[in-house]
């Protein structure tokens, strides 16, 4: 009897050793907030936490290239859009030009207002960014990765925004329409007047479509920015899942088993100052 006995007070100590390892284990869940940290935990899960990982790290990558790609946009439309007044306004000269009797005071005004509207807009067209990549791209397009398999144009090319305008059949360089409009001003033909207006019609044409073509390539970014966000919430929320402590159902755990473990060393307690003789009765 006696024996027996010993055996239970034995079995009893290892059971409440498992309760206060288990009290530390789901202490240490809410502690760190994670329910596995090491891969014996739960085989399944760790490998299945891994590959999310790895994802959002990759979909990391890609919001960071959509970033810089909506940034570079961004300015590329600003420098659209400031090239846009620049042509309506050299328009707008040369429409003054042409319907006006001027004076040499005048043409001289235009001449000057026109051929400092041709070297901003060069300064424009060549400007670059804080990290000295250029506004517009050099010959080709560069294209940056965004997705799994899919990369895309963030901007022009600078040539394909001054270059290649169509006048009348002929291709232009807004340089060249800019620099016939400063000749046209103080031309006595009236003429060339009315050429330069017709080419700088054709060149206000050709900037606001590529202000259009500007503006797909920011819808495209930020359609395929929202799609990689939405994805990268979804991995959060799965890794969450099986990796965040549940924090309600650990507590209320941890209180359970705290209340076993007192109401046992309790009872042990009682059980362990009784004689031999009280233990064989």
């Amino acid at each position: 009897m006696v024996t027996l006995t010993f055996q239970s007070m034995a079995n009893e100590i290892q059971r409440q050793q498992r309760l206060s390892q288990n009290i530390a284990y789901d202490q240490a869940q809410v502690s760190s907030g994670k329910k596995i940290r090491t891969a014996s935990e739960d085989p399944q899960s760790w490998v299945q936490i891994s590959e999310i990982g790895r994802a959002q790290v990759q979909h990391n990558a890609w919001s960071d290239n959509i970033a810089y790609g909506v940034s570079r946009s961004n300015k590329a439309e600003s420098n659209l859009e400031q090239l846009n007044s620049l042509v309506s306004r050299a328009r707008e000269l040369m429409i003054n030009a042409s319907t006006s009797s001027l004076d040499g005071a005048g043409q001289t005004a235009i001449v000057a207002e026109l051929t400092n509207i041709r070297a901003v807009a060069n300064e424009l067209l060549n400007e670059t960014d804080y990290q000295g990549s250029p506004v517009f791209d050099d010959n080709v397009s560069t294209q940056i990765p965004v997705s799994r398999n899919l990369n895309l144009e963030v901007v022009a090319t600078r040539q394909s925004i001054s270059e290649g305008i169509d006048v009348g059949g002929t291709p232009r360089t807004l340089d060249d329409i800019f620099d016939e409009a400063i000749n046209a001003v103080t031309s006595t033909d009236p003429l060339d007047r009315e050429n330069s207006l017709t080419s700088l019609e054709s060149g206000l044409d050709h900037v606001i479509l590529q202000q259009s073509l500007q503006g797909i390539r920011s819808d495209r970014l930020k359609t395929i920015g929202d799609r990689v966000v939405d994805t990268s919430l979804d991995l959060s929320e799965r890794r969450s899942q099986l990796e965040d402590t549940d924090l309600t159902v650990t507590i209320a755990r941890i209180q359970a088993q705290l209340l076993s473990l007192e109401a046992a060393q309790a009872t042990f307690a009682r059980i362990n100052r009784q004689s031999l003789f009280d233990l064989i009765r």
